[in-house]
This record gives structure tokens, C-alpha cells and sequence, in this order.
């Protein structure tokens, strides 16, 4: 549905988008993640025709677009602030855009009524926007989005000015609305917990360049960088020495963790005979009384922060430079465990993962 080749975009001598290509499928929920300034709304502009880039083609449908304006395109956006009309009611800030289609008042009606039925905002047309919820305005946007029967929805940060309670709740209602009108969307988000819980795929920006473009299992559970791995979720980082290489292997001393055989990525290289190990702080798990596992080993805590289901710990590990952090439930008394206690953790040698050098970024 969007074919984005070689795209860059620069403002001045400062570079936003560096290069970018990257296919999105019919039907498919994609997500544009990266912190702030990586690139991502200018590339979802540039989709929309607000941008033009300043190299490169963008094909939407199979048609080039660079050249086309926003409205000649089969797309529609959802602002960050909604831009929802104030002296408009709900059905008149939904109908807004069909005006310029010259549609008969049943058509118009009909294609109204449908569109709130689809936000289950039914029964609510004559509302004024000041009577509307931040929820209901975000519906309101997304009806208006709808009613012009785009092929393919962009979504700048939707839910960003939502609670976090009625934010999760919006994320489960966008994706089951994207599933039930079957078109593309595309959601700029600098969120990663959002991203995981929406996408399809997920392609991760850092300054102006896709860092990886992947589903969100393989995205979270195998990143490529240590940038990667940093901004979805946290990890713990070992530097361990190289013991060995295969074809498609590498085995490696990630010190007390010993010896641990890791998959090669492609384009790996080891500096120095060294290389950057991660493993997810949930990996890791509390021993408990006379519990055993096959690899374990022995720390004291050296901090913990409380986040009811879960406990955040800080384990010290004699021979390691930093800290392992962990995540524990507190189904068992993890959250009762005072600082400075010694405790033991189990580990799996297949939790960790070989992580690629970050390449140099250059915004000039």
C-alpha cells in the first residue's frame, strides 16, 4: 500500500529524514517509534503531503504522490490535538470533509451515521464539542478521518494528551476499529509500550534512519542494537569477550554468566574481541528458599522501587561493573525484601542477545 524509497528530507543543512525506505502492507497497523526529533512525524507528513521531500519517491497505492497534494491522495490524518471544529456539533465536525464531494443530504447523512456507529459514538451527532470527553473528541477525529473512506489512516500521536487508564482503553478500541474497517493504519508514537500493543510491525527511528523494522515479538525479544534494546523496555548490558565463531554463532564469556552461545546477526563484527550482550530484566527471576535452577547466581539488593503487580530490584553481582536490574511479581514476598538483602537469581543462557554496534548519526 505505501512504498517509500530512499526518502530524505532536509530543513537548511539540518537532515530529517536520512534515506528512508520501507514497504507497509495493505490492511496492515504500522508504527513509526523513536524519541523526539528521530524523524518519525516528518516522515508521516511526508506521507500525507504536508512535507515534500527533499529526495526520494513515495508510491501510495502504486501511484508516485511526492507531487501530489494531500487531498489528491487516498489518505487521511489524526492530529495529535484532534482539531475538532468548537462552533461545529459532532455529526457537522464529522460531515466536514464530504462537503467538497458534493454528496446528495441522504448520502452525506448516511455516511455520517456510519461513521459514528463505527466509533460507537451513535445517538451523540448533535453534541457540541465542549460536551465531549477527551475520549469521545478522540472518536470524533477518527469518524472524521473515516467518513472520507481513506485507504490508508495516519495517526500522529492520537492518544498522547489521554490518561493513562482511558489511554489503554483507546488502544484496545484503535485496534479493534482497525481490524474491523480493514484499512492501513499508520501511528507515530514515541510510546514503545503502545507501539507493541497495536502494531502489526513496528520500525524504530533514530535520528532521521530506521534502526529496524520488525513485529513487535521479534522487535522486543531479539533488537539489533543497544540503542534498540534501550528504548523498548530497558535491558541489562554485559560486555563479554569472544570465545569462539561459527557460520551463524558466536560463543562468548559474558563473565559470572559464563560461557553462553549467542545467534550471529548479519553484518556482525566483534571490536577488540569484544562484544555488547543483553538480557530483559524480566529474564531474570528470584530463587526462593530451597528453589534450584540449572544457572543461577548470587546478589544482594541494592535498591527497589514498588509498582504493585511488580517489583523493580537493582541486584549487585560481585565481578559485574553495574547493577542487574529485575522484575519480580509479588505473588511471593518480593515486595517485602528490604535493601541490602542476599538473594539468589536464575537465569536462561537463551535469554541473552548479541547486539550490533549502534551506526554513527550525522544530522548534517
Amino acid at each position: 500500500m505505501i512504498e517509500i524509497q530512499s526518502v530524505s528530507k532536509y530543513y537548511g543543512i539540518y537532515k530529517a529524514l536520512d534515506a528512508v525506505s520501507l514497504s507497509i502492507s495493505e490492511g496492515e497497523f504500522f508504527s513509526l517509534l523513536g524519541p523526539s526529533g528521530c524523524g518519525k512525524t516528518t516522515l508521516l507528513r511526508s506521507i500525507a503531503g504536508f512535507e515534500t521531500p527533499t529526495e526520494g519517491e513515495i508510491l501510495i497505492d502504486g501511484v508516485p504522490s511526492v507531487d501530489l497534494p494531500p487531498n489528491r491522495r487516498p489518505t487521511n490524518m489524526v492530529f495529535q490535538n484532534y482539531a475538532i471544529f468548537p462552533h461545529l456539533d459532532v455529526s457537522e465536525n464529522v460531515a466536514y470533509g464530504l462537503k467538497r464531494l458534493r454528496l446528495s443530504a441522504e448520502e452525506e447523512r448516511k455516511r455520517v451515521a456510519d461513521a459514528l456507529d463505527q466509533v460507537r459514538l451513535s445517538g451523540l451527532g448533535k453534541r457540541k464539542a465542549h460536551e465531549l470527553s477527551g475520549g469521545q473528541r478522540q472518536r470524533v477525529a477518527l469518524a472524521r478521518a473515516l467518513v472520507m473512506r481513506p485507504k490508508v489512516l495516519l495517526l500522529d500521536e492520537p492518544l498522547s494528551a489521554l490518561d493513562k487508564k482511558l489511554r489503554e482503553e483507546m488502544q484496545v478500541e484503535l485496534r479493534m476499529l482497525q481490524k474491523a474497517v480493514g484499512i492501513t493504519f499508520v501511528l507515530v508514537t514515541h510510546d514503545q509500550y503502545e507501539a507493541l500493543a497495536l502494531s502489526d510491525r513496528i520500525a524504530v527511528m533514530f535520528g532521521g534512519r530506521i534502526a529496524q523494522i520488525a513485529t513487535p515479538k521479534e522487535i522486543y525479544q531479539r533488537p539489533r542494537t543497544k540503542k534498540v534494546a534501550d528504548f523498548l523496555g530497558g535491558m541489562n548490558f554485559l560486555t563479554a569477550k569472544v570465545l569462539g565463531e561459527r557460520d551463524d554463532a558466536v560463543s562468548v564469556d559474558a563473565a559470572r554468566f559464563g560461557a553462553v552461545n549467542l545467534d550471529k546477526p548479519q553484518g556482525f563484527a566483534a571490536a577488540n574481541g569484544e562484544v555488547t550482550i543483553g538480557i530483559r530484566p524480566e529474564r531474570l527471576r528470584l530463587l526462593w528458599d530451597d528453589d534450584r535452577a540449572p544457572h543461577e547466581l548470587a546478589g544482594r539488593i541494592e535498591n527497589r522501587a514498588y509498582f504493585g503487580e511488580v517489583t523493580h530490584l537493582m541486584i549487585g553481582v560481585d565481578g559485574l561493573e553495574q547493577p542487574l536490574s529485575m522484575v519480580e511479581t509479588n505473588n511471593y514476598g518480593a515486595d517485602d525484601l528490604p535493601i541490602g538483602a542476599e538473594i539468589r537469581l536464575a537465569y536462561d543462557p537463551d535469554a541473552f542477545v548479541l547486539l550490533a554496534e549502534d551506526p554513527p548519526v550525522s544530522r548534517v
